[in-house]
């Protein structure tokens, strides 16, 4: 990671990095929480790669470097059933911060939870809320996509698309496939995946939605 990303102050997301303006959310954190001093470091992106360092200056951010632009990260999709409470929270919180691209939630046969109507697109608001807080956090210059629910036959079709299940025919490894398709812990009816093109295994043991999710994506993305 750049060290100008890693150790200014804060990082935040905008529009335009010519001419930047921050959010009124953005404002009062670095204002009021942060409390941030004239003269400190503050990251900007506009979250498809660009990014450039201003300083805090009464209140306003004021670009004072150049304008930088990072090369798409390594594709990593994950298209998961949706866990109970808050634990779909933590899982997008985590899979951001690992360098997951793109979040799809998915309805399964089993599938406890569903987002229907009014409540789909207020969840998935939440959602992409809190990406964007991880994205911060992590200091991404990429915000991950997030979409759905979906059914789960759309995606189990995608070429590169590997179901990760208990029963599957060989261990799941960093290049298995770029798609991650994860059911509910309920587990998949077998007419669901039947053309599944790969099931892989990910360990001995039963795991719940977002431990399953974030085990395969460490592995994707930070090693065998």
């Amino acid at each position: 990671m750049n060290p100008a990303l890693r150790h200014s102050a804060a990082h935040v997301f905008v529009d335009r990095l010519d001419t930047p303006v921050l959010a009124a959310d953005d404002l009062h954190h670095l204002s009021r929480v942060l409390r941030l001093r004239d003269g400190e470091a503050v990251s900007l992106s506009d979250g498809v790669g660009g990014w450039r360092v201003g300083e805090w200056r009464a209140g306003v951010v004021v670009p004072v470097g150049e304008i930088h632009r990072e090369v798409a990260p390594r594709s990593c999709v994950v298209a998961s059933a949706i866990p109970k409470g808050d634990r779909a929270d933590w899982m997008v919180q985590k899979l951001t911060e690992l360098g997951a691209t793109e979040l799809i939630f998915l309805h399964c046969a089993r599938s406890v939870v569903r987002w229907e109507g009014d409540r789909g697109a207020k969840q998935l608001a939440r959602m992409t809320r809190i990406s964007r807080e991880a994205a911060v956090q992590s200091r991404r210059v990429w915000l991950p996509m997030l979409r759905g629910p979906v059914p789960l036959a759309d995606v189990v079709a995608i070429p590169g698309s590997v179901v990760l299940d208990p029963d599957g025919s060989e261990a799941f490894g960093r290049t298995s496939g770029k798609v991650l398709v994860i059911g509910p812990e309920g587990g998949f009816q077998p007419d669901e995946i039947a053309a599944a093109p790969l099931r892989c295994r990910l360990g001995d043991t039963i795991l719940r939605v977002e431990t399953a999710a974030i085990a395969a994506v460490s592995v994707m993305l930070t090693g065998d």
